[in-house]
């Protein structure tokens, strides 16, 4: 959804139940009693509003509401209750709401009370605020506190908890309610993910895991969501999850915790909430663990982007989902009012320490000195030090027309974030500039050039998103290392710590891009390899949102049974993103087999990536062959080099960024074949961004092929070029290898299909798990894996041994059933791995 309709959403949402007005106060209410205790108080109901039971006809945890009903229970609490309004925040691929209420004593809630609530927490969140302005605020103001469930589709207790916890909030009159609402205000957002609650899966229709997608916010879903935390940015975000057990985790979090996460926040989220839960948890008896499993350092989490975008607690919340419906309902429900409760008795001192956050963020920004990385779980160490190098200024080239769309577009996301962004209005000489993945030099940017100054309240955001490299300190990984905006985009930049007076003005609010294609569009099909694989429905997902949102290319989605059935018929593209090659293959046979050659052979272009790709050296129509990497590169970027002749190239330049995580590796004996390549390891272009070993096997392989079959054209990528949606640098390679001309060397190539390569066909395993240690360790991992029940193939090189578990349906990591324990078992045996990746 764009900005302008979210704007009017929102506005319209502030008084859409809005009670009669009332008199308008922010002024906090006196705590209640310290006696008053939050889960052993009995609750005192008015009965203004209606039980579940007389909406639903069932109590919350009698079994899952769907999304539809957890909608008109929402509704009929707002309906019946002064203390509660209630919105769409946003509308999902398949048109449903995403619904959210606002919880707070009723003056709160009239379109001044709620203005003025916004205009006190950005004037707390602004560092230049004066000392006893923020001191006033944080006596007399309220902390913003949100409570979100039912991201992952298919992990639904939460939603129930939050709306049991809306019914509370809006109905109950004892002391415990009143601590809350007489010192917060509440946003309750029950499902954050209705298209896949409803179809019980964990992503959304499009087959995103939305909990990866918060800085990108390539989905209505988290975009919507975001545009309305701006509007009311929380001091704690509590994200309700299931995992697979019958345990409940809750804070503090795992190692590896990314470098600019402020102390104050962690000391919130370890030593407020996670304290708070953890005694509650012991006095009631019901098991829980902490430090394990679930960390902090991926900036794309419904945890860590609250952090360090919001300064805020971020915390992911994770019940069993083995453990009865009813229990899973009632601990959700308990962890977000302990929670709730821990910050209204806190409120002062979150408003004042989160104030002054951000004027250490400000005061960090203006040294600029980058937080240094830090275990918050010893006897774990770190790997590797953020650099002790000072970055004051970040700055993004604007002097190339091709990529004028991906820069305007990391400038509106810092803009939609709170951060200002400026221009050079004459040319700026920095005597010690930084390109990206280059060595420091002196440099002359040109008026026009982007600036983005690290003194802001934003600090910590702005260092996640345009960052060189994320410096990853300890080798755990549960999601990927690298999400660098600039590289990303493939946009070139550099940062500088030099105190420079540069002549700027503030960029206006810039608008979204405008999404379509230029020109001729052939017949394109996609070809989705499996419907049962986690791998291939979110590779093409990733795809058709692309195709549909931003590139407004109409498709034909085809599976295996399709192509063998006849219906590629009239499709000039066909695209084969990634999936299980080997099971696709048996599922074409031989009709699907030669209809897919034949297609080629007769003209047609064949794009292909992962899966996709090996599936082309199944079939015979490359060249490329493809070998299991020996490497552990858990998801990175790599810079490569990208062939000015290829017709692939136009718009992108002599280099982009390539995200690789564990993909095969692709080689091409013929160079005039690469289009895109690795650099040679030991070259001055080599750069890696995240975490690697042993990638040098890369160094002079190729990233993207483009080689002619009969009359067609086979273009192969190694590895995702449209990862998630927001690697848009490498996009630009597949579009052009779509709607772009064909190489004017001609159409000679291979006038046959060659023999089927499948004898040395790399392993695939669904979403597997990756452990690697050095051969010392070897006898002790493998009799860790056997004791867990692991099936695993081992693979040893060099002095390196790498174990590959089977994951049978490509469980992620909180609902498989040893995955999470993998890292504290090698830990607790004395093993220093390489590399631990979890599904």
């Amino acid at each position: 959804m764009r900005a302008s309709r979210l704007a009017v959403s929102l506005v319209a949402a502030a008084s859409l139940t809005t009670p009669a007005a009332l008199a308008t106060s922010a002024s906090a209410a006196p705590p209640s009693s310290p006696s008053c205790d939050p889960t052993r108080t009995t609750p005192v109901y008015r009965g203004k509003v209606p039980s579940p039971k007389q909406v639903l006809g069932i109590e919350l945890g009698d079994r899952e509401v769907t999304a539809a009903e957890s909608d008109r229970y929402l509704e009929a609490v707002a309906a019946s209750s002064e203390r509660v309004v209630s919105g769409t925040l946003a509308k999902t691929a398949q048109g449903r709401p995403l619904k959210y209420a606002i919880v707070g004593r009723p003056e709160l809630l009239t379109r001044a009370g709620l203005a003025r609530v916004r205009e006190d927490a950005a004037t707390l969140r602004d560092p230049s605020t004066p000392a006893k302005l923020a001191e006033r605020l944080a006596k007399h103001g309220v902390p913003i506190l949100w409570v979100s469930a039912n991201v992952h589709g298919d992990e639904p207790s939460g939603t129930d908890a939050a709306l049991k916890v809306l019914r509370d909030l809006g109905d109950r009159t004892d002391c415990a309610a009143r601590t809350i609402l007489d010192n917060a205000l509440v946003v309750v957002l029950p499902t954050q993910n209705p298209d896949g609650r409803t179809l019980d899966t964990r992503q959304n229709a499009y087959g995103f895991d939305m909990n990866r997608d918060w800085f990108a916010r390539t989905q209505p879903e988290v975009d919507g969501k975001l545009s309305m935390l701006n509007q009311y940015p929380p001091v704690l975000y509590i994200d309700a999850h299931e995992m697979g057990g019958t345990s409940f985790f809750f804070p503090p979090n795992a190692d590896p915790i990314y470098h600019e996460t402020p102390e104050q926040a962690i000391g919130w989220i370890n030593d407020v909430y996670g304290a708070s839960m953890a005694a509650e948890f012991k006095r009631q008896g019901i098991d829980f663990f902490n430090r394990d499993t679930y960390d902090l350092f991926y900036q794309g989490y419904g945890d860590t982007v609250p952090i360090s975008g919001f300064l805020a607690a971020g915390m992911t919340l994770e019940k069993g989902d083995e453990s009865p419906y009813p229990e899973r309902v009632e601990e959700h429900y308990l962890t977000q009012w302990v929670s709730l409760s821990q910050a209204a008795l806190n409120r002062r001192r979150i408003l004042t320490e989160w104030h002054q956050m951000a004027v250490d963020a400000y005061r960090q920004g203006v040294a600029g000195k980058l937080e240094p990385n830090q275990i918050y779980n010893p006897p774990n160490k770190i790997d590797r030090q953020v650099p002790d190098r000072l970055v004051r200024t970040y700055f993004l080239r604007a002097d190339d027309p091709a990529k004028g769309p991906e820069v305007r577009t990391i400038v509106r996301r810092l803009q939609r974030m709170g951060v200002r962004v400026d221009r050079l209005v004459r040319p700026l000489s920095v005597p010690d500039f930084k390109p990206y993945g280059r060595a420091e030099t002196s440099a002359t940017l040109p008026a026009g050039t982007y600036s983005i100054s690290m003194a802001q309240g934003q600090k910590h955001w702005i260092q996640a998103m345009l960052n060189e490299d994320s410096y990853t300190p300890f080798p755990y990984f549960y999601d990927v290392t690298a999400w660098s905006m600039p590289l990303l985009q493939n946009v070139a930049g550099g940062s500088s710590g030099a105190v420079l007076r540069p002549a700027v003005e503030k960029v206006p609010p810039l608008p979204a891009e405008t999404p379509g294609h230029s020109g001729n569009v052939p017949k394109i099909g996609i070809l989705q390899l499996s419907g049962t694989s986690s791998s291939a429905r979110q590779s093409a997902g990733w795809l058709r949102s692309r195709f549909d949102r931003e590139w407004r290319l109409p498709y034909t989605l085809l599976s295996p049974a399709d192509v063998a059935s006849g219906k590629l018929a009239g499709v000039r593209a066909l695209v084969v993103p990634d999936g299980p090659a080997e099971a696709a293959d048996q599922a074409l046979g031989d009709a699907g087999r030669a209809a897919l050659t034949t297609f080629v052979q007769g003209g047609g272009r064949y794009v292909g990536w992962q899966g996709g790709a090996q599936l082309a050296a199944r079939l015979g129509i490359t060249t490329d062959t493809f070998t299991d990497p020996t490497s552990d590169v858990p998801g990175s970027l790599f810079r490569v080099k990208v062939d000015g002749r290829s017709p692939l190239a136009r718009g992108v330049g002599a280099t982009a960024w390539q995200f690789y995580a564990y993909d095969p590796v692709m080689r091409q004996s013929d160079p005039a074949k690469v289009a895109v390549g690795y650099p040679d390891a030991s070259s001055a272009d080599w750069f890696v961004s995240g975490y690697e070993h042993g990638a040098s096997e890369l160094g002079g392989t190729a990233a993207v092929t483009d080689e002619p079959v009969g009359k067609g054209r086979t273009v192969l990528f190694g590895g995702e070029p449209n990862f998630r949606a927001f690697s848009d640098g490498t996009a630009k390679l597949l579009y052009n290898a779509l709607l772009g001309p064909d190489p004017k060397a001609g159409v000679s190539g291979l006038a046959a299909a060659r023999p089927r390569a499948v004898a040395n066909a790399p392993l695939q395993v669904e979403s597997p798990i990756r452990v690697s240690v050095k051969v010392g360790d070897a006898d002790r991992t493998a009799a860790i894996l056997r004791s867990v029940g692991a099936h695993y193939a081992e693979r040893r090189a060099g002095d390196v041994v790498h174990y590959v578990i089977d994951n049978p349906g490509g469980l992620p990591t909180d609902h498989h059933p040893f995955a999470g324990r993998l890292p504290s078992l090698i830990r607790q045996a004395g093993i220093v791995p390489v590399a631990v990746v979890l599904p």
